[in-house]
């Protein structure tokens, strides 16, 4: 399965998932997601690259009180929530979710096809 179906199956299983990019960590996304009828353009790839000193600020907070490395950050907004999830140390997965979207469903699509992502890298 590759990167693009795989993100495109999180996003048709998702209650109110706005999209999904898995992008390298130099903001360059690897592969991206939308819905079919999407009714709005939500730029995932720009939300990874601006969050990104966020959570790496997080992660050295994590470190300080003994946490270990961030595997997942979420951020709600007015508008969206963005689900982070770190597949590799230089890989990560955003999701962009509607407010009233499923997010305890989001995150299950994300972990469970994290394996099938790493297994392609």
């Amino acid at each position: 399965m590759s990167f693009d179906q795989v993100l495109q199956s999180i996003v048709d299983q998702g209650k109110g998932v706005l999209g999904a990019v898995l992008m390298g960590g130099d903001g360059i996304a690897i592969a991206s997601a939308q819905p079919q009828a999407a009714s709005g353009h939500v730029d995932i790839s720009t939300a990874g690259v601006e969050f990104e000193r966020i959570l790496a600020e997080v992660d050295k907070a994590s470190d300080a009180i003994g946490g270990g490395p961030v595997s997942e950050l979420v951020v709600t907004l007015a508008s969206l929530t963005l689900i982070f999830s770190v597949v590799e140390d230089d890989v990560m997965m955003v999701v962009a979710l509607a407010p009233d979207g499923n997010l305890g469903k989001a995150r299950y699509l994300i972990r469970r096809n994290l394996v099938r992502i790493r297994q392609e890298l």
